[in-house]
């Protein structure tokens, strides 16, 4: 051993693994968002889509979308050498929705990503997470063509609590997506350090 230093190598260091959903209706982005940020290389379970489907999956304003998920999509992001996210897409047609229990146990927070030409199609998972206390923020992808509204405009659509994050993204777009998923992490980290109100008040 030479003097003043340790032939012992240094312990690599064991991350923290956090899992963040990301949810919306059919056509919204998800898998694109999960595939722009993930350092490995995305497990999607895409199926074509069929005639049999077609009464069920409204391609309302998604025309040229020609494959749908339909159990999720699974990618990893490491933020820091000690912080690690799993992101889970959840599927969008409300037929998967029995997924979504399964999929949303251990999640610190999710990705609401909606989109203002079918903004309705949102609904579903906000009310989702709201009823079960899921921290969450809504990002709106910028689709060409799409109208923008201010995120108070969205806000006010969507009825969500002050609290809620809003952010404009582009799903396309690792840093984008990178900016989104900070948000919820840091959103979830404030929600649980906010003091309770005691029951009954």
């Amino acid at each position: 051993m030479a003097f003043g230093r340790s032939s012992r190598k240094k312990r690599p260091v064991e991350p923290v693994t956090l899992k963040i959903l990301v949810a919306g209706g059919f056509g919204v982005g998800k898998t694109t968002l999960v595939g722009a940020v993930s350092e490995i290389r995305p497990l999607r379970t895409e199926e074509r889509l069929s005639e049999a489907g077609r009464p069920v999956d409204d391609v309302a304003g998604v025309e040229g979308k020609n494959t749908t998920t339909v159990a999720m999509d699974f990618g990893r992001i490491t933020l820091r050498e000690d912080l690690v996210l799993y992101l889970f897409g959840t599927p969008g047609q409300d037929r998967f929705w029995f997924l979504w229990d399964e999929l949303a146990q251990g999640a610190l927070g999710a990705v609401v990503l909606a989109d203002t030409r079918r903004l309705e199609d949102c609904f579903a998972a906000v009310d989702y997470f709201e009823r079960r206390a899921i921290p969450f923020t809504v990002a709106v992808n910028l689709f060409e063509g799409a109208a923008r509204f201010p995120v108070e405009t969205v806000r006010a659509a969507l009825d969500l609590d002050p609290g809620v994050p809003v952010l404009m993204c582009d799903a396309r777009d690792r840093a984008s997506v990178r900016d989104v998923l900070v948000a919820v992490v840091e959103h979830a980290l404030a929600r649980a350090d906010a003091p309770r109100e005691p029951v009954g008040t």
